[in-house]
């Protein structure tokens, strides 16, 4: 039986989607983007008091993001992975700006956050490691391809089309001539 062939989605309806989706497709996304990794580390198991509050400080802070569209993050996800010690979240931001201004902003979630901290880990003899790394992709920068997959990463962030809207290989994706 041939594949249905795929119709484009939009950023909601990818993200609401687990249906496998068997054809090749890549992200709807046009422009730059900003991916912006976060996570934390859990060197000492035993300390909850001093991990918890960090554990629980980045789904509030989803929340609030996922709640007001103009913020900017455009979708994320959440990794578990080294024995459950460290957990990073995968963020699609509209650009830096938008990013940067969520991170100063003192209305928002995030600076109390990172306040409670900066103050708490002075006393917390290494408990609890964060990090981040901010990549800023100007447009044509990136190229995406899902096969067998729910919509997924910047697929499920921004939308999905056919993987030949915008090339068949990867070289076509990014503008780049074939190897």
């Amino acid at each position: 039986m041939p594949a249905k062939p795929i119709q484009p989605t939009q950023p909601a309806q990818a993200a609401q989607s687990t249906q496998v989706i068997e054809s090749r497709v890549t992200d709807a996304h046009d422009g730059g983007v900003v991916v912006f990794l976060i996570g934390m580390r859990i060197n000492r198991l035993r300390a909850v008091r001093r991990w918890w509050p960090v554990a629980q400080a980045m789904p509030a802070m989803l929340r609030e993001l996922f709640a007001d569209p103009d913020a900017g993050l455009l979708g994320a996800r959440t990794m578990v992975g080294g024995g459950l010690r460290e957990i990073t979240v995968v963020q699609y931001w509209k650009d830096a700006d938008h990013l940067l201004a969520y991170a100063t902003a003192a209305d928002r979630k995030h600076r109390p956050a990172w306040q409670a901290f900066n103050r708490q880990a002075r006393s917390s003899a290494g408990a609890v490691g964060i990090w981040h790394e901010t990549y800023v992709v100007p447009a044509g920068g990136h190229e995406s391809v899902y096969v067998a997959m729910p919509p997924f990463g910047l697929g499920k962030a921004a939308g999905i089309q056919p993987v030949a809207s915008r090339g068949e290989a990867a070289a076509q994706r990014l503008d780049r001539p074939a190897q």
